[in-house]
């Protein structure tokens, strides 16, 4: 009660200060005094948690948050939420289970009963009730009327029956998505994606559609049911399309690596009293767990299929390591790079430090620069591991 003492000194709205439970390790300054309301029945741990303000919690059930970074005007309306990002106005409904390695940026939301690990959705993108969209991520739309969307009932499918979680799904891509500038992907709803999958922007997929195949043409529109049926032999510990879930893995993580250095070099560009560091120190957490944890899940992979008898990757592994793991440190073109950072620091001047208005006031050749400057991290990336897979 004296930390929720405190908390009510600064100024946080608290109905009714015997409802909720903060736990000592709270650090009471890193929640702000203004506009933060925190329901009964809410619970809060961890030293790195973070609640800034505007902030709303438990408006429609008990909230639990452990070590969650909080960002302005957020709204976690029920569910459990730990170490995880949000930043400004990130609305999750209630039911939410949001877990380690997720990412919400500005303005995306998710409504009642949703599960998310391991998640990155760009700012905007929307997911419906009743979704479970573990390792994503998701980019496309300009605003919150023209968006990313997932329908309600949407399943991602990231465990196979050889038990590994290789299957990380790209939905959209870094380069691009983070500008803010591309068509919207829509992917219907009481429908689901075997991963790893790959997407381009302008993909609309209907309603009941299961995604097993890549699609990287833009503006296409895919359609059929659950498809024809068939009882064929199985032996476990086989895989068959090995060659594109490798691929597709390396990509995620040359997509994860660029968006990395978007944080370091462009994000920093942005902290102030709307960003404090400390929702930059969050990020840059976040995005190194993901890359370790796509690492750990592709290092799986190989033990897996080195096992069933294809010691392809097992044999290539640590070159393919050492080389991802050089790749962190890789900040791209370094002309392209700033000047890029350049002009959005010049952008900044003019317009202040919100976010999304300076890079949709971005011009075109602006965002196709910056675009190539990251493609050339996410290329190199995966340029470096095929060609170590591929020496085997």
């Amino acid at each position: 009660m004296e930390i929720v003492y405190k908390l009510l000194n600064r100024g946080v709205r608290i109905p009714k200060a015997d409802g909720i439970e903060i736990g000592p390790e709270v650090d009471v300054d890193r929640i702000s005094g203004e506009g933060v309301l925190i329901h009964s029945g809410c619970r809060i741990s961890g030293k790195d948690t973070l609640i800034a303000a505007g902030a709303n919690l438990g408006a429609e059930g008990p909230v639990t948050v452990e070590n969650c970074l909080i960002g302005p005007g957020v709204e976690l309306k029920g569910g459990f939420f730990k170490d995880s990002v949000f930043l400004a106005g990130v609305c999750c409904g209630s039911g939410s289970h949001v877990r380690e390695g997720t990412i919400l940026e500005e303005h995306s939301s998710i409504a009642h009963t949703v599960g998310l690990k391991q998640t990155i959705l760009f700012p905007f993108v929307t997911l419906g009730s009743l979704i479970n969209f573990c390792d994503c991520l998701m980019a496309g739309g300009t605003d919150r009327k023209n968006h990313s969307e997932v329908g309600s009932s949407y399943i991602h499918f990231n465990f196979t029956p050889n038990q590994d979680k290789a299957t990380a799904s790209l939905i959209g891509d870094v380069p691009r998505g983070v500008m803010l500038n591309q068509r919207p992907i829509f992917l219907g709803g009481q429908g689901g994606m075997v991963g790893p999958v790959r997407l381009n922007f302008g993909t609309t997929v209907a309603a009941g559609t299961i995604l097993r195949k890549d699609e990287l043409r833009p503006n296409r529109l895919i359609f059929g049911g659950a498809g024809k049926g068939g009882n064929i032999e199985y032996r476990p510990g086989t895989y068959s399309g090995a060659s594109r879930i490798i691929r597709n893995n390396l990509f995620f993580i040359g997509n994860l690596l660029a968006l990395r250095q978007w944080y370091r070099q462009l994000r920093s560009l942005f902290v102030g009293e709307e960003f404090p560091e400390a929702l930059l120190e969050g990020l840059l957490r976040n995005i190194q767990s993901a890359i370790a944890e796509r690492l750990r899940r592709l290092k799986e992979l190989a033990e897996k299929m080195e096992a069933g008898g294809d010691s392809t990757l097992m044999k290539a592994w640590p070159t393919v390591e050492e080389k991802l793991i050089f790749q962190h440190e890789n900040t791209g073109d370094q002309r392209l790079r700033d000047s890029f950072l350049q002009k959005t620091a010049s952008a900044i001047s003019r317009a202040g430090k919100d976010y999304v208005t300076v890079i949709q006031a971005l011009t075109p050749e602006e965002t196709s620069q910056g675009a190539a400057w990251l493609q050339g991290i996410v290329d190199d990336a995966a340029a470096e591991a095929f060609k170590a897979v591929g020496d085997v």
